[in-house]
C-alpha cells in the first residue's frame, strides 16, 4: 500500500512525500525547507531520501536546506552541477541504473525538458506495489509494466493553449516553449494507452497550469481512458 501526500503542485513548488509504511521519501524539494518542514509536521526525521527531477526551483529549491538537514538528495550529476550542490549528503545517480533506499528499489530514466539532466523516477516497493513518477517532459520513451500508481504531470490541453494563443492572452513563444518542456494531456493519454495498467490503484495528475488546463475535465478524461481513481494534485 502506497500513500501519496501532496505539499504543492505548480509552478510556485512541487513536493511529494510518498511512503510504503516502512520507508518515506520526498519527491521533489520545490518549496522553502521551512514550508516543507511544516507540511510534514516538523517530523523530517521520518524521511530516508529526498529524489530530484531536475535543478528548476520549483522542484529544487530546499535541497542545499534538505542536505544539511542529513537527508540524502538523489539526483543527476547535470542537476547538481547546475544547482550548486555537493558533499557527502549528495547521491549522483544515473538513468537507467537502479538504486536501493530503504524498503524502495528506484529506477531513475531519462526524459525531456530544457535542463541539464532531467530525470523520471520508477519505484517498487517489497510488497509489489510499483509507482512511476514522472513531471516535467514532453515525451517518455519508456514503457512500464505492472504499475500500480501513477504521478504524471498534466500541465496543459493543446485546444486550450490554441484558444488562448488565438485569443491573445498566451504568446506564440510560450506556446513552443510549452509544447517541449512538459506534458499534455494528450500525451499523458497516449502514455497510459502505451503502458500496462490493469493493476493501476490510483493516478495521480501533476503540475496543472494555472491558465491552460481544466482540473474537473482532466480528471474525467483520465478516468474514461483508464477506469483507474483519479486525484488531481493540489496547486
Amino acid at each position: 500500500m502506497i500513500d501519496i501526500k501532496c505539499l504543492g503542485s505548480s509552478s510556485a513548488g512541487n513536493a511529494y512525500r510518498i511512503t510504503d509504511g516502512h520507508t518515506a521519501l520526498l519527491l521533489e524539494a520545490g518549496f522553502p525547507y521551512k514550508s516543507i518542514q511544516r507540511a510534514l509536521n516538523f517530523r523530517m526525521t521520518d524521511i530516508a531520501g529526498c529524489l530530484i527531477t531536475h535543478e528548476h526551483l520549483d522542484h529544487s529549491k530546499a535541497a542545499p536546506d534538505i542536505m544539511r538537514a542529513g537527508i540524502n538528495i538523489y539526483t543527476s550529476a547535470g542537476t547538481a552541477a547546475a544547482r550548486g550542490l555537493a558533499g557527502h549528503r549528495l547521491k549522483v545517480i544515473k538513468a537507467l541504473e537502479g538504486f536501493t533506499i530503504g524498503t524502495w528499489t528506484v529506477l531513475p530514466f531519462d526524459i525531456q525538458h530544457d535542463v541539464e539532466e532531467p530525470l523520471g523516477f520508477l519505484l517498487a516497493n517489497t510488497a509489489g506495489d510499483k509507482l512511476v513518477f514522472l513531471t516535467d517532459t514532453y515525451y517518455c520513451q519508456h514503457r512500464f509494466s505492472g504499475l500500480t500508481h501513477i504521478m504524471v504531470e498534466c500541465n496543459y490541453s493543446e485546444d486550450i493553449v490554441n484558444e488562448r494563443v488565438a485569443a491573445g492572452y498566451l504568446h506564440p513563444a510560450q506556446k513552443k516553449r510549452l509544447l517541449r518542456s512538459h506534458f499534455s494531456l494528450e500525451n499523458v493519454k497516449e502514455m497510459l494507452k502505451a503502458n500496462d495498467t490493469r493493476n493501476v490503484e490510483e493516478i495521480w495528475l501533476l503540475h496543472l497550469s494555472d491558465g491552460n488546463s481544466d482540473a474537473e475535465r482532466f480528471k474525467q478524461e483520465i478516468q474514461e481512458t483508464t477506469g483507474a481513481l483519479v486525484r488531481v494534485a493540489d496547486r
